[in-house]
Parts: structure tokens; C-alpha cells; sequence
């Protein structure tokens, strides 16, 4: 198995970091988004939307978006278990990652895409290009301002963001504050639950991932 990653990017940290968590190293193969390299015909063979990361198999399929890759990881290395062990764990793990990714990711990468000279024409990832438009950009830090204050709601009564464990929601959310930073945002000094979380995942030897 084969990891293609690209070491700047906060989406292939994701996965980065859920490895780290499990103790596995892959074989990577660094992709350079900024000279293109993920538009090139032959990395479109390996993933047709253009992105990373991607996990190319021993029998030659592909697996690309973090969430998916972790899937599959968590399926061949079980242990620790980041996606929940019993249904409802599993069900509110997925939850929150989902809304992590959502509110959270998503809504930082439409800040920073719509923002970045160098983005200009790539406001969104993918084989087609897309103008940028700045209010879009405002509106992303709007939403990541939110997603802080829902993160420190969340911890006021959890120790982790989907429950008493450790899990993926946690790796979602942890990229995504860092991702904010680029732009600035970072939460405030009266979000003590989320800042004390924060420094807590920042102690985690996977942080350096």
C-alpha cells in the first residue's frame, strides 16, 4: 500500500495524524499541489478529482477523500479504535466528524480558496476551475467563528468532541483549528473548554504528524 500525500496540506494530515494514532508508517509519495502535479494526466489516473490523499492499494485500487482512507485503515488496523467500537459510539463519532468536516473543514477551505491570490481560478479543488468570489471568503470565516463556539459548547460537557474517547472527530476538528490559524482565526480567549482541548491534542505525539 502506497500513500500519496502532500505535507503542506491540512486534508492528507487528517490522515497523517489517524495513522500516527495507530503506530503505521506506508510508503508516500509527496504530490506538490502548488507546481500542479495533482492536474497532471497521470496522478488523474490514480484519483480522476484531481486531490490527495489518496491510498493506492497492493492490487492497484485507489481510495481518495480522508474520511474514506480512514475507513479502510481503520478496517486493516483496528487498534486503537478511532471510529467507535459499539453502534452508537460508531453513530455519534460519525456524527460529529461529519459536522466537523462540514462546519468546520469545509468551511475553512472556502475562506482560504476564495481568499488566496495564488488560489485565483482554483476556488474549489477538482479538474475544474472555478473564479473566486470574495464573499464567499467572508462568509467561511463567519461560519469557522461559529464552528469554534459550537466546538467550546461541545467541551463544556465532553472531554472529547464525540464522547469520553479519543477518536476521528477529534483529528477533524484538531486540522480544521489549525487550518483557521492560516487565515488568523483562532479561538478566543473566553473558549476555555476549546482551548483547553486544543492544548491537550496539541501534547498528542500524532500533533507533529
Amino acid at each position: 500500500m502506497k500513500f500519496y500525500d502532500c505535507k503542506p496540506a491540512p486534508s492528507p494530515r487528517r490522515v497523517r495524524i489517524f495513522l500516527a494514532e495507530k503506530e503505521v508508517t506506508l510508503p508516500t509519495e509527496q504530490v506538490d499541489l502548488k507546481a500542479g502535479a495533482h492536474l497532471r494526466p497521470e496522478f488523474a489516473k490514480l484519483n480522476p478529482w484531481r486531490t490527495v490523499p489518496v491510498l493506492e492499494l497492493d492490487d492497484g485500487t485507489t481510495i481518495s477523500e480522508a474520511g474514506a482512507c480512514c475507513r479502510y485503515l481503520e478496517e486493516i488496523y483496528p487498534e486503537p479504535a478511532l471510529l467507535g467500537r459499539e453502534a452508537k459510539d460508531k453513530a455519534l463519532i460519525a456524527m460529529w466528524d461529519h459536522r466537523c468536516e462540514i462546519d468546520g473543514f469545509l468551511a475553512a477551505a472556502e475562506a482560504l480558496r476564495n481568499s488566496t491570490p495564488g488560489m485565483k481560478g482554483r476556488a474549489l479543488p477538482g479538474p475544474v476551475g472555478y473564479e473566486q468570489i470574495p464573499a464567499l471568503a467572508e462568509r467561511g470565516k463567519s461560519r469557522l467563528r461559529h464552528f469554534f463556539e459550537v466546538l467550546n459548547e461541545r467541551l463544556a460537557s465532553s472531554e472529547y468532541i464525540a464522547g469520553p474517547t479519543y477518536s476521528i472527530a477529534d483529528i477533524t476538528a484538531f486540522v480544521t483549528v489549525e487550518f483557521a490559524g492560516w487565515m488568523k482565526l483562532v479561538p478566543a480567549e473566553n473558549q476555555m473548554h476549546l482551548l483547553r482541548w486544543l492544548e491537550a491534542m496539541r501534547e498528542r505525539p500524532s500533533s507533529a504528524a
